[in-house]
């Protein structure tokens, strides 16, 4: 769709004070008809509704109810609210739109005053609800009257989503790009412009063994399967790739964690040295590195055997490792939490204190075997912990992921958040500017390879790109970005600035294509 046909319909978006100039005071001489509702999905039935309306008056105003106020499940809206406003403009039959951002559409009835309020044939079946006779009584007030559409239900968009939700992570993400002036040009020159940032990392080495076989069969006597080795490959993961993550993308990169001088600890290191990443490494006795070797037969992930030891690290460890992040001056420090020795109830507040002051300090909580609490990491410029954490930490399993994040933040006081949702993408909420509503970010995968590693992808480049551009939205789609790339390769492997610049001009192209 070219952006002159576009910009047509986008011109009847319109604000509240702007709509109260153009339809003038009640009584008017042109009849003004209002719809409301959430439209999270447009389809025939709300056709019929609109095309109804319209049909009563002269102008048809349609309001959409705001992001924030929509509770109809935990991951709703499917569609952002300036996505929802567009579509109800692109119909020729609608004069304005707008959106509400009032739970109810009291406030529009009693600042607009139209003639006529439609409402849904099925608001009849079985007498008024509360929430429409609260409406009927401000219509009342002016002299406005209640209608309503006649001899069918307009089904809601719940049942729809409910079949089957459209993928529309291209469109939101053009959306959000577009209403906030950030060009393609602008992501990449972000992407060059964290290089030399920089950054210390703090937290725990994990060594990913995969452990390759070819299924024989099972055995007769027990239920025991029989598997050939065929081969075996590890990947430095945990704390340890997210500084390979950052190095790869041109930051200078200092790494203190817990690891010992056996086998995969010497691995480790070895990468570490091979890629330059100066690490400050910390030995405590009968502490093995932590190793978790997942055998595998064919796509199959058949059992995963863990070598570690959950048990906090000593006072005279945890001495040495808060010196040391008081004496790196980072311009960024990340704490990478996976609850194997170093974060625990003990030393989280210590760790923090001893963070520089001016070093911007981003914190993630990735747990897959153990609990963590993200709500520890206190009064961080950006956390990034995964929803299941999130709930855990919260004890709360039904919220919205929209009241998630204002929980997180009554009890954090982060100042950025990238809430991640797995396949549905990320969350993400940016405290210091008002106006701006919580907004969603899609995947952007090819290919799903290895989904493991995701998250230390996103911590990475979104951790870097906020601290060299101040701007959420830059750095959640290039964190984003990052994640869907980790997604497309096997094993826990940095992901380079070059591969995210084709990421970037590979999702351009598809949104170039969706305009034509």
């Amino acid at each position: 769709m070219t952006k002159d046909i576009k910009n047509l319909y986008l011109k009847k978006i319109l604000e509240l004070s702007q709509l109260q100039k153009i339809i003038g005071n009640f009584p008017r001489k042109k009849k003004v008809v209002l719809c409301h509702g959430v439209f999270d999905i447009v389809h025939p039935g709300h056709i019929r509704h609109l095309d109804y309306a319209k049909s009563q008056a002269d102008i048809l105003i349609v309001s959409c109810t705001g992001d924030k106020f929509i509770y109809k499940g935990i991951y709703r809206p499917h569609i952002p609210q300036r996505i929802r406003a567009s579509n109800l403009a692109a119909f020729e039959m609608v004069d304005y739109v707008l959106i509400d951002e009032n739970k109810k559409p009291l406030n529009l009835l009693k600042k607009l005053k139209p003639d006529f309020f439609a409402k849904g044939f099925e608001y009849t079946s079985k007498g008024l609800p509360l929430a429409t006779q609260e409406e009927k009584n401000e219509l009342d007030k002016f002299g406005g009257k209640l209608i309503f559409t006649p001899g069918d239900i307009v089904h809601s968009s719940t049942k729809f989503l409910n079949y089957s939700a459209p993928n529309l992570d291209l469109e939101k993400l053009d959306s959000i790009m577009e209403n906030n002036k950030i060009s393609f040009e602008d992501l990449i020159k972000v992407i060059k412009k964290i290089k030399n940032t920089t950054v210390h990392v703090v937290g725990d080495t994990i060594v990913d063994t995969y452990t390759k076989t070819n299924f024989i069969g099972g055995q007769t006597k027990t239920p025991t399967f029989s598997v050939l080795y065929d081969k075996e490959e590890s990947y430095v993961g945990g704390a340890a790739i997210v500084a390979l993550h950052l190095k790869a993308a041109g930051a200078k990169v200092k790494f203190t964690t817990i690891i010992s001088n056996d086998k995969k600890g010497k691995f480790v290191k070895k990468v570490l040295k091979k890629n330059k990443i100066q690490g400050n490494f910390f030995e405590e006795k009968n502490r093995p590195t932590t190793d978790k070797n997942t055998f595998i037969s064919s796509t199959y992930r058949l059992l995963k055997v863990d070598t570690l030891s959950n048990a906090p690290i000593s006072e005279y460890t945890l001495s040495k490792i808060v010196n040391k992040i008081k004496n790196e001056k980072s311009q960024v420090t990340i704490f990478s939490d996976f609850r194997h020795g170093i974060f625990n109830p003990s030393s989280i507040q210590k760790l923090l204190n001893a963070i520089p002051k001016k070093s911007f300090k981003a914190g993630d909580s990735q747990v897959a075997s153990r609990w963590g609490n993200i709500t520890e990491f206190k009064n961080f410029d950006l956390i990034t912990p995964n929803e299941r954490e999130a709930r855990f930490s919260l004890a709360d399993q039904d919220s919205t992921v929209g009241k998630l994040a204002g929980l997180l933040y009554e009890k954090t006081k982060y100042k950025n958040l990238i809430l991640k949702l797995g396949p549905r993408g990320v969350f993400c909420n940016d405290i210091k500017n008002k106006e701006r509503t919580p907004f969603s970010i899609g995947v952007f995968t090819e290919n799903i390879l290895d989904a493991v590693g995701a998250g230390d992808a996103l911590l990475a480049y979104s951790s870097l790109s906020l601290k060299v551009s101040n701007s959420l939205i830059i750095a959640s789609i290039l964190g984003s970005f990052a994640a869907s790339c980790a997604c497309e390769i096997e094993g826990s492997k940095p992901i380079d600035i070059k591969t995210i610049i084709n990421k970037i001009k590979e999702v351009q192209k598809k949104i170039n294509y969706i305009h034509k």
